[in-house]
């Protein structure tokens, strides 16, 4: 009955599996036989060289790529509603050491090469003002909409015409990659992306995140810059074993194709009340402030998302029998 956020949802059996294969002696940090293994997993699943990390959060996976990319006198060009900009309390500019946050616009939090232009013309190339170093892409965006790889491609090419890095916030990338039934490659380094937060929690993960770095090189100060930023856990082999859990058996895409056809299934019911495409995992539905309060009454949990608006969110372990009687609600309304 609760449909406020996939962050609440249980961890998958496979995670916690793994914390239990994982609960024996090894070096600490992040020099044991687990962690040692991400680098080749994650190398093997996006079809080219990567360094993966392993981190805690979405939040730390975000601000540590950013870092990564930006320099603290410089800028990162995101969307208004970006997730960088409105729920990170601040974290980008704090591990970037200031780097500024330059906010550009476009429907269902999606930017394009022009609202990207817009801002970097409107950008005075001298010292007077803030110079942007980096563009940060949400996929599937803020209200779930998803990013395909030629306009990834095409936002990549306008990245390396002016010499900006390409980050991409994956919270849920899975979702987006099952959307799209194309390689994970395909809508990330063969469109441009240089650095992937790939969210897992959300996804089934108990707790970790992987950073990827398409640019294996953006990983030696990073290295350093998550160790000061305590966020080196002493038992590290605990996020890295969920993370080769979900990804060497494909759990991670099919608990997104379940989440995104529970998404589906409940569309159909939402019709006309919806705001965007379902696309994901994702609903963004027309409410009445009385209609909300009829459907909570009933037992349903969800977000209020603005004024006679709605935020609904299909979890990984959420099948039919979990969202029919939603669906079935929503009809009556």
């Amino acid at each position: 009955m609760r449909f406020f956020s996939d962050n609440a949802a249980p961890a998958c059996p496979a995670a916690l599996e793994a914390l239990t294969r994982a609960n024996t002696l090894d070096t600490a940090y992040d020099g044991d036989a687990w962690s040692k293994r991400l680098d080749a997993a994650f190398s093997e699943l996006f079809e080219r060289e990567v360094r993966a990390l392993w981190v805690p959060s979405g939040t730390a996976a975000n601000c540590l790529a950013l870092a990564a990319l930006c320099p603290p006198h410089g800028a990162v060009v995101c969307h208004r509603d970006a997730h960088i900009q409105n729920d990170e309390g601040g974290a980008p500019e704090f591990y970037t050491h200031g780097a500024k946050l330059l906010l550009a616009e476009g429907p269902g939090a999606k930017l394009t090469p022009q609202a990207i232009q817009t801002v970097l013309t409107g950008t005075r190339a001298d010292v007077h003002q803030v110079q942007p170093h980096v563009i940060s892409i949400t996929n599937a965006t803020e209200y779930g909409l998803v990013y395909t790889p030629v306009e990834v491609g095409t936002i990549g090419e306008l990245a390396r015409s002016r010499g900006l890095g390409l980050h991409m916030d994956g919270a849920r990338f899975a979702n987006a990659v099952a959307h799209l039934g194309c390689s994970p490659a395909d809508v990330t380094w063969r469109a441009g992306v240089d650095a992937l937060s790939f969210g897992f929690i959300k996804n089934g993960g108990m707790l970790a995140e992987a950073l990827i770095f398409f640019r294996p090189e953006l990983a030696a100060a990073t290295l350093y810059r998550r160790k000061r930023a305590g966020l080196l856990f002493s038992k590290g082999r605990y996020l890295a074993a969920q993370l080769l859990a979900m990804v060497e058996s494909d759990v991670w895409l099919a608990n997104a194709r379940a989440a995104n056809a529970g998404a589906a299934l409940l569309a159909e019911a939402a019709g006309e009340r919806l705001l965007f495409p379902v696309e994901a995992n994702e609903l963004f539905l027309r409410v009445t402030e009385a209609e909300a309060a009829a459907l909570r009454a009933q037992g349903f949990d969800f977000y209020d998302w603005g004024p006679g608006e709605a935020r609904l969110v299909i979890s990984w372990n959420q099948g039919p029998d979990a969202i029919r009687p939603l669906a079935d609600a929503i009809r009556a309304l």
